[in-house]
């Protein structure tokens, strides 16, 4: 399992503005018994430019250390291009994808998500914790689980 002395390097995509589902992901994720991590993505400082090629260059720091990048589709409805080109430069990076459903609606992933996507997930922490772990470091995460009932 992993360990805290060497937390799953993570990158969460983003727009570079306050969102609820990207902070949602970490109230997921901290709800996982002995699950690490460490967040490598910072939407709280965008680059002092706003050109293209800065944001782009930006997004490549944040995701150089990732080893498993966590797709919000939810952002993708709001900005497929910036979502999507954050998604190919990570598979080019040979970074694993695990995108999440979209949060609170009964839309679909996007064909194009789910197309890229290594694991696609609902908003499960259990599940969640379970798919970066595999995608991330290849750890199997069979667990069984127990149903009480009582016979009359």
């Amino acid at each position: 399992m992993t360990q805290e002395n060497d937390p799953i390097r993570i990158f969460v995509t983003h727009l570079y503005a306050p969102d609820d589902s990207y902070f949602r992901v970490f109230e997921y994720l901290e709800s996982q018994p002995n699950f690490y991590y460490k967040n490598l993505a910072t939407p709280d400082r965008p680059p002092r430019s706003k050109e293209k090629e800065a944001i782009r260059e930006d997004l490549r720091r944040q995701m150089a250390d990732a080893e498993v990048v966590v797709v919000l589709s939810t952002l993708y409805l709001r900005d497929p291009t910036a979502i999507e080109y954050q998604c190919l430069y990570a598979q080019s990076a040979d970074k694993p994808l695990v995108v999440l459903e979209p949060f609170g609606t009964t839309e679909e992933v996007p064909a194009k998500l789910r197309e890229m996507a290594d694991e696609v997930v609902p908003w499960n922490g259990r599940e969640m914790g379970d798919a970066i772990r595999r995608q991330a470091r290849h750890e199997d995460t069979t667990r069984w689980d127990v149903i009480e009932f009582k016979l009359d």
